[in-house]
C-alpha cells in the first residue's frame, strides 16, 4: 500500500537530495520504476502544496504583516524586545552614565525603550527623547529645544506614571505589560513639581523664539523736585474789627535724568545662568522619588557634530550630583560625545560613562545568527502554527545572517522581501521553502533603502562617502574577486576613516578583528565583507570567489596578499 507522498525505498538504494533522483545499486524492475516515477509525482504534488500551504497561508500574512510594523521602535514594540547580549538591558538601568553604540538597527532605540519602560515599572523618573526630532537645529536651539523636550517628559510622566495607582490595570498594561512594583507618588507634591517644570518650558519657549546675540538698550528715567516758600503776616486790630493780611512766596524746580544701558542678548548666557536653577528641579525630583531619574537622548548622531559634545556636557552638568543618569543612544563614527579642551566639553569614556556595545558583528557569526532567529521567532510564534524551519532552509538562513550584516532592522526587513520574491517565483527547483537565491534577490532590492538612509545620515559629506565605497567595491569585485577585503589595523586618514563609516552605515562588514598574513611579517588587519547587495550576481561574470569566513577552515583563504586593500583603483 503507497501513503500519497512518501515511498519505501530499500537500505540498498541511495538518494540524491540534490537532484530529487533516486539511485539504486540494483537494477529495478519496470513495476518498479513505475512505482518510483508515481513516488516522484506524490512528492512534487506534496512540495508545490507546501508552497501554497505556507507562503499563502493566513498566517503568513500576519507575519509580514507584524514585520513590517516592527519596522521602527515603538512603545509597543518593547513586548517583544529580545536582549541583543546577556547583560545588556541590566546595565542600561543601573546608577551610571552610558553611551550606547550600534548601527541603524541594531538595537539601541528598542534597549533604550525597554530599560525606560522597566524603570517606570519600578516608579523611577524617566525622560525619553528622540533626538532625530531636532537634525536641522543649531546650538543653541538645539539644546533649547532638547531641554524643552526633556522637561515636557519628565512633566507627563509625573502627571501619569508617577501618580496612577496600580489597580489600573489598563494603563500600566497597555504601555509596560504588567503593574509598578513601588507605591505612587504624593500627588500634590508630583503636581508641584510638574508645574515648575511647566514653567520653565514656558520661559525656555520663549528664549527659544527670540533672536540670538542681539544688541539691547534699556534707558531709566528718574526726576528730582526741589521748592522753596516764605510767609509774611500782620494783624491789626480795633474795638470795631480785626483786619489779617498775609504775603506769601513759592518757588518749585524740577529736573529730570535719563539713563541709557546696552548690552547683547544671548541664548548661551541665558544657558549658562540658569543651570543651578535646573539642577534644583532635579534635587526635588530625586527627593520626591526618593532615589534616582533617568534621562534618555536617542540617536545623537542625527544633530550637528559640531553641537554633540556641547549638548552632551550641558545635561551631563546638569546631572552631576543630582541622581540623574544620562543613557545616550548613537552610532560610534558619527559621533563626537568628548572633545579634548580647556574645559573639555561632553563626557569622556571610562571616566564620566561608560560604554554598551551592541553591534553584534559578523565575527561573532554564531551569537549573531542565534540572537537574529530569536528575533524572527518572537515574531513567527505570534501566527498560529507557524515555525522558521517551515518557511526558510538552512542555507537562507545563513544567507540572511550575511545579508543583514548582523543588523536586526536588516534581517527583519530582507527577510520581508524574500517573503514576496519566493511567493512570485512560484513551483522551480528550488523547493517550497525561501532559499538561498530568494534572500539574495532581496538583498539586492534592500539596498535603495540602505542608500536613502546614507543620504540621510552624511549631509556634510554624502559625496565622500560614496566615492570610497564605489573604490571598495571595484577592489573587491575586480581586483580580489572575493566578498573579503583587508585593511591594516593601523591604518589612518580620510580613507580609514570612511571604511569605518560605511561600517556604521551597514555597507561593509566587519569579519575579523586581528588576521595576519604570511608575507606581511609584523602587520595585523582587519577583515570586511562586502554588503551581500553588490556582488549577488557577481560570482557568475567575475569568477568571483565567496569566501565563508564564519568556518574555522576558511582562515588560510583569508590570509591572502591579494586581499589587502591597497592600491585600490581610483573611481574620480
Amino acid at each position: 500500500m503507497r501513503i500519497p507522498g512518501f515511498c519505501i525505498v530499500r537500505a540498498s538504494d541511495a538518494t540524491n537530495y540534490e537532484t530529487g533522483t533516486l539511485v539504486s545499486s540494483v537494477k529495478p524492475n519496470s513495476q518498479e520504476i513505475q512505482k518510483r516515477r508515481g513516488c516522484a509525482h506524490d512528492k512534487m504534488k506534496t512540495s508545490s502544496e507546501t508552497v501554497a500551504s505556507i507562503l499563502d497561508r493566513p498566517e503568513m500574512g500576519q507575519l509580514v504583516t507584524l514585520v513590517e510594523e516592527a519596522a521602527r521602535s515603538t512603545d509597543e514594540g518593547i513586548k517583544r524586545f529580545v536582549e541583543p547580549a546577556q547583560g545588556t538591558l541590566r546595565r542600561a538601568i543601573t546608577k551610571r552614565h552610558h553611551i550606547i553604540f550600534g548601527r541603524r538597527g541594531s538595537g539601541k532605540s528598542s534597549l533604550l525603550r525597554k530599560a525606560a519602560a522597566d524603570l517606570t515599572l519600578d516608579r523611577r523618573p524617566i525622560a525619553y527623547v528622540d533626538l532625530e526630532t531636532f537634525k536641522a537645529h543649531s546650538y543653541p536651539d538645539v539644546l533649547l529645544s532638547v531641554l524643552i523636550s526633556t522637561f515636557n517628559e519628565f512633566e507627563s510622566w509625573l502627571r501619569t506614571a508617577a501618580v496612577h495607582p496600580a489597580h489600573k490595570a489598563s494603563f500600566w498594561e497597555k504601555f509596560f505589560g504588567s503593574k509598578p512594583k513601588r507605591a505612587a507618588f504624593n500627588r500634590s507634591e508630583a503636581k508641584e513639581l510638574a508645574d515648575q517644570l511647566q514653567q520653565q518650558v514656558a520661559i525656555l519657549e520663549k528664549q527659544l523664539h527670540s533672536a540670538d546675540d542681539v544688541e539691547t538698550k534699556t534707558s531709566t528715567k528718574g526726576s528730582n523736585e526741589n521748592s522753596s516758600g516764605a510767609e509774611l503776616g500782620a494783624k491789626i486790630g480795633t474795638e470795631i474789627a480785626n483786619i489779617n493780611a498775609k504775603l506769601t512766596a513759592a518757588e518749585k524746580t524740577v529736573s529730570t535724568t535719563e539713563l541709557h544701558e546696552a548690552y547683547r542678548k544671548s541664548k548661551t548666557d541665558f544657558l549658562h545662568r540658569h543651570i543651578l536653577d535646573y539642577q534644583r528641579l532635579f534635587q526635588h525630583l530625586s527627593k520626591l522619588s526618593s532615589g534616582d531619574s533617568f534621562l534618555f537622548l536617542d540617536d545623537l548622531y542625527h544633530i550637528r557634530r559640531a553641537d554633540q559634545s556641547q549638548v552632551v556636557d550641558y545635561f551631563h552638568r546638569v546631572a552631576k550630583g543630582n541622581n540623574l543618569w544620562l543613557k545616550i543612544g548613537t552610532i560610534r563614527h558619527r559621533s563626537q560625545w568628548y572633545v579634548h579642551g580647556d574645559p573639555p566639553l561632553g563626557v569622556k569614556l571610562g571616566d564620566d560613562a561608560d560604554e554598551i556595545d551592541l553591534d553584534l558583528t559578523l565575527e561573532k557569526y554564531s551569537l549573531a545568527k542565534d540572537f537574529l532567529v530569536k528575533v524572527l521567532n518572537s515574531f513567527v510564534t505570534d501566527c498560529g502554527h507557524l515555525s522558521v524551519s517551515q518557511i526558510l532552509n538552512d542555507g537562507a538562513i545563513d544567507r540572511l545572517v550575511l545579508a543583514s550584516g548582523g543588523v536586526a532592522r536588516d534581517f527583519l526587513a530582507i527577510f520581508r522581501r524574500a517573503v514576496d520574491v519566493a511567493r512570485e517565483r512560484g513551483e522551480n527547483h528550488r523547493g517550497a521553502r525561501i532559499g538561498s537565491e530568494d534572500v539574495n534577490v532581496a538583498a539586492g532590492e534592500h539596498e535603495t533603502s540602505k542608500r536613502e538612509e546614507l543620504k540621510r545620515d552624511t549631509l556634510d559629506d554624502q559625496i565622500e562617502i560614496e566615492k570610497q565605497f564605489e573604490r571598495v567595491v571595484s577592489f573587491c569585485v575586480d581586483v580580489a574577486k572575493a566578498n573579503l577585503f583587508l585593511l591594516d589595523k593601523n591604518a589612518s586618514g580620510s580613507e580609514a576613516r570612511l571604511i569605518h563609516e560605511l561600517v556604521d552605515l551597514r555597507l561593509l562588514h566587519l569579519v575579523r578583528s586581528r588576521i595576519t598574513v604570511s608575507k606581511r611579517a609584523g602587520k595585523i588587519f582587519e577583515g570586511y565583507m562586502l554588503d551581500v547587495s553588490q556582488y549577488t550576481g557577481s560570482r557568475k561574470r567575475h569568477n568571483f570567489e565567496l569566501v565563508e569566513f564564519w568556518k574555522p577552515e576558511a582562515l588560510e583563504d583569508m590570509r591572502r596578499v591579494k586581499l589587502i586593500y591597497e592600491n585600490a583603483p581610483d573611481q574620480s
